[in-house]
């Protein structure tokens, strides 16, 4: 038994340094170029102040830091690491914070420390963005449940909305923070307490909140970015396209060999059968997550935790991709805690607890070990594509992309196959199309 409260954080720790060790060699890979290897604005602390007011400024900050410090890969990867350590210990002091029971709260932050689902966000440098937010959204929430319901307390509020500010400072997908406090009050807190004092006490937050939107509102980056995101489809294809997508990254909690940097998932224009069958199971699981809260609360929590993270990315506005792995990193902690309370149930029901502690520790170990695989394809851009067009073999993108790959490596048979793949599967796909030509020239030279 972990008789200590700092016993399981050490625990974390290890277990993420142990699944992770082999990230600390992986590559720049992909996105990482655009926003750190060929962006001059993050080479220096200097350049990162000319380039402000920017967008996402803490996060660029950390690059800059990273950039200055050591510009090789390895720091960068580091530093993903460590943030993902404190990630997990927040994520034990959270659940923690939702049960007395022992074995929940490590067991959900095992998994969450360890599940491969978690790489894109930490062994994949630019997937620090949702890392980095994690960070300070749990940060925030930690010291806000620390704070009295009633009477003093008000300067943890505020230390709270500052950390929510920061988290919106890295990337804006944090603004479901507010929600997510009012679900903790819902699933931790049975009192009598209405609607409008908890809203109360979250003033700070939503004052935040507001300064955020006057911001983005005023910034023409975001105005452009907005622009981009409602031309790439309607809204209301976007919709019926993302009900699919969800139902994809539910299963990749379960599915530890399926991780896809790059997913092949449709786009969706007309309701179909099968859109009809998952709206309508979406719809029964929402209904009754609202409705047994406080009568089955804890399936609830789970299910209500993850739609709500998954709304900034997976809802109304459209995204060039229509899916992440990295989108799963705060919506899975309902689910880990969930599997927690599971192993706590068993134990109590079966009275087998070698047996119970054998399936828990099998199913980490599973998850360890697909972490540790995972974070090899990352190795290198040959690796990383060529897992990516195994696992999206109809995906004109990343043909290319692993084509582009092997060119780099001095393998151009292999990269003019890769392109020709890329032009049979879209022949519209100008940029293979231009690789491909400017490679056969290249050789003629």
């Amino acid at each position: 038994m972990l008789r200590s409260d700092t016993t399981a954080p050490a625990v974390l720790v290890v277990a993420v340094l142990l699944a992770y060790f082999n990230a600390l060699g992986a590559a720049f890979q992909f996105d990482d170029y655009n926003v750190i290897v060929n962006n001059l604005a993050v080479h220096s602390l200097s350049a990162w102040r000319d380039s402000m007011p920017g967008i996402r400024p803490l996060l660029k900050l950390s690059y800059a830091l990273n950039w200055t410090f050591q510009p090789a890969p390895f720091g960068f990867h580091l530093f993903n690491v460590i943030v993902h350590a404190l990630n997990a210990v927040l994520v034990y002091r959270l659940l923690r914070s939702l049960t007395v029971a022992q074995w929940p709260p490590l067991v959900g932050a095992l998994l969450f420390a360890l599940h491969p689902v978690q790489t894109e966000a930490v062994t994949y440098v630019s997937g620090r963005s949702v890392s980095l937010m994690a960070l300070f959204y749990l940060a925030s929430m930690a010291v806000w449940s620390r704070a009295p319901r009633r009477g003093k307390g008000e300067a943890r509020r505020l230390a709270s909305a500052a950390l929510f500010g920061a988290a919106l400072l890295v990337k804006e997908t944090a603004v479901t923070l507010p929600l997510a406090l009012l679900l903790l009050d819902a699933y931790a807190i049975r009192d009598s307490t209405g609607m409008r004092e908890r809203l109360l006490r979250l003033r700070w937050h939503g004052l935040v909140l507001i300064a955020a939107a006057a911001v983005m509102l005023a910034s023409p980056t975001y105005r452009h970015l907005l622009d981009v995101s409602l031309s790439a489809r309607a809204i209301l294809d976007n919709l019926l396209t993302q009900v699919n997508a969800v139902f994809y990254l539910a299963a990749q909690c379960v599915l530890l060999w399926r991780m896809n940097v790059d997913p092949d998932l449709p786009v969706a224009t007309a309701m179909t059968l099968t859109l009809s069958l998952e709206i309508a199971l979406l719809a029964a699981i929402l209904f009754a997550a609202f409705r047994n809260i406080r009568r089955r609360s804890w399936l609830a929590f789970a299910a209500l935790w993850f739609f709500l993270h998954l709304l900034p990315t997976n809802s109304l506005l459209p995204r060039l991709d229509v899916a992440n792995d990295r989108q799963l990193y705060l919506a899975l902690i309902g689910v880990f805690f969930a599997a927690g309370l599971g192993v706590e149930g068993l134990l109590q029901r079966l009275h087998r607890p070698r047996l119970i502690a054998a399936i828990a520790v099998s199913a980490l170990l599973a998850c360890a070990v697909a972490t540790l695989q995972r974070n090899e394809t990352y190795g290198s851009a040959v690796t990383f594509w060529e897992d990516a067009l195994a696992k999206s073999p109809r995906k004109a993108r990343v043909a290319n992309n692993l084509g582009y790959a092997y060119q780099q490596a001095g393998r151009y048979a292999e990269a003019k196959l890769a392109y020709q793949q890329a032009i049979d599967k879209d022949p519209d796909y100008w940029r293979a199309r231009i690789n491909l030509d400017a490679l056969e020239a290249a050789e003629k030279r």
